[in-house]
């Protein structure tokens, strides 16, 4: 990454009126048209044989919509793209994402092991779809309905990192136990949340612990943070506020943040007391 692993992205995640949609998109798109020519079908009969709309196909062969993985599944086995989309469903998936935030994806999808505090909110990649929904209908200024929809499906996509093998990722969770009683979305989106959280504790290469809001000063009152180490073994942090993203590679920045992650841990309940914890709001709401 060089010299763009120090610098600050402070875009937001609305779209310029005017700008282009992402490269990816319409490199996606020309594909799509290519194999679709190639195998003498018109829009309207790739439309068919998909189980999407005419519209649908072709705002992806013109880049104006990014393609679901359904698409791009359904569209391999008409067209006998031999995995020439399929390889670009990850970029296009990215692109989706707030600006703000696609280099800290990049980055995050090279990484062996992830570890975050998160005083707020229950993090992203451990969100349900219910949940990351209810954040983005509150995002001011509003967002629109498309914007809405990519950047969720673009979360959620992320969340494949979690049963990510070869290489596997490990990962360390932080999480603020008043970030579990925020009842983003209602007691019903909540419940579900925890629930799932209860789930995600069984996974052999996630931890989830909770710092206890009885334990008033600690070593992560100053803010979120994510550290991250790819298999070249070089590590960053990153730190997002309001929409802008910090992105560190400094190595005695660094080290300083993985000393504090250090402290973090040993401060938070262990994962066994987080899980029971974790299981009793669920069972109080």
């Amino acid at each position: 990454m060089g010299k763009a692993g120090e610098r600050e992205c402070r875009t937001t995640g609305r779209r310029s009126p005017g700008r282009e949609h992402p490269a990816v998109w319409s490199a996606y798109g020309k594909l799509v048209r290519l194999f679709r020519e190639r195998a003498g079908l018109t829009q309207q009969a790739l439309a068919d044989a998909i189980g999407y709309s005419l519209e649908q196909v072709a705002s992806v062969e013109q880049g104006r919509r990014p393609a679901k993985t359904a698409f791009t599944e359904a569209a391999e086995r008409v067209l006998g793209a031999g995995g020439a989309l399929r390889v670009l469903q990850e970029d296009v998936d990215r692109a989706k994402l707030p600006e703000f935030f696609q280099d800290f994806a990049l980055l995050e999808a090279e990484a062996v092991s992830r570890f975050s505090y998160d005083p707020m909110l229950v993090p992203g990649l451990l969100q349900t779809e219910a949940y990351a929904s209810a954040l983005l209908e509150a995002h001011f200024p509003p967002l629109e309905d498309e914007a809405i929809e990519q950047h969720l499906t673009a979360r959620l996509a992320r969340q494949k990192l979690l049963d990510r093998r070869n290489p596997c990722v490990v990962f360390s969770f932080i999480l603020e136990e008043g970030s579990l009683h925020r009842l983003v979305g209602g007691t019903d989106v909540m419940k579900e949340q925890l629930a799932w959280l209860r789930e995600c504790t069984r996974l052999r290469n996630v931890e989830i612990q909770v710092m206890p809001t009885q334990r008033a000063a600690h070593s992560g009152v100053n803010g979120q943070m994510v550290l991250l180490e790819t298999l070249e073994r070089r590590q960053f942090v990153c730190i997002e506020a309001q929409g802008i993203v910090n992105i560190r590679s400094n190595r005695n920045e660094v080290s300083e943040f993985w000393l504090r992650y250090g402290m973090l841990r040993s401060q938070a309940l262990n994962t066994e007391e987080s899980a029971r914890l974790i299981e009793h709001m669920a069972g109080e709401l």
